[in-house]
């Protein structure tokens, strides 16, 4: 390949419509044990039972997922914080406040899909909008 086609490949590639990718995946999903409270995680934070949070094996720290259960349909989002190891069986592993929302507490590991949530948030407005009478 000559230079003219391997820049005209790279000035496609980032002229290329979608910049964003979505991530999903299904698979099965367990929970932290108790006794890994107060714990350090890979990010550094320690590990607290009680918030809303999630260990993968590839995608960043704090990046927010929906993990659904496809047993029951409930749904909740975590932010990433921890990492685990590449397993075939998990995909993802849960904080106890999150299995409990999915109700998953009980069988110790649930069929799951996972969703990557887009991280912008609009902006709040400062001030109220005038209205007219």
């Amino acid at each position: 390949m000559n230079l003219c086609s391997l820049l005209l490949v790279l000035v496609l590639s980032f002229l290329s419509g979608n910049t964003t990718t979505n991530y999903t995946a299904k698979g099965k999903a367990s929970y932290y044990a108790d006794r890994m409270h107060g714990q350090r995680t890979a990010s550094g934070a320690r590990y607290d039972k009680t918030k809303l949070t999630a260990a993968h094996a590839s995608l960043p720290y704090n990046t927010k997922v929906l993990v659904t259960n496809l047993a029951n349909g409930k749904t909740v989002v975590v932010t990433i914080n921890d990492r685990m190891a590449r397993n075939r069986h998990n995909i993802i592993d849960l904080s106890k406040a999150a299995a409990k929302e999915l109700d998953i507490i009980r069988a110790g590991y649930g069929s799951v899909s996972i969703t990557l949530v887009d991280n912008a948030t609009p902006e709040q407005q400062d001030t109220p909008a005038a209205v007219s009478e």
